[in-house]
């Protein structure tokens, strides 16, 4: 299982994104284990006041979030986005130029 950390500088000075994934880091070091899925890769992307949110709510915004993904059954948010769509259908055949 692959994680990776990330904070864009629109949360803070580095001090507060250098926190913010701190706090994150721990927050997946001791959830992952329970909720996290094998096999799978996880980005934890810190947003703003994840720095300074009061730990057990960062974990709770942390667990329901792994929570929901392993309710997901692996579907990427923008194929939810589509609907009930059909699949494409297959190219049009040109008639033989002759």
């Amino acid at each position: 299982m692959g994680v990776g950390f990330t904070a864009t500088k629109r949360i803070g000075n580095a001090v507060v994104r250098n926190r913010a994934k701190r706090r994150l880091r721990e927050a997946a070091r001791l959830l992952l284990p329970e909720l996290g899925r094998p096999a799978h890769d996880y980005v934890f992307i810190a947003r703003q006041g994840a720095a300074d949110r009061p730990w057990p709510r960062l974990l709770d915004d942390v667990k329901s979030a792994l929570i929901r993904l392993a309710a997901d059954n692996g579907a990427h948010p923008r194929d939810k986005r589509a609907g009930n769509l059909a699949p494409p259908s297959p190219p049009a055949q040109l008639p033989n130029a002759q």
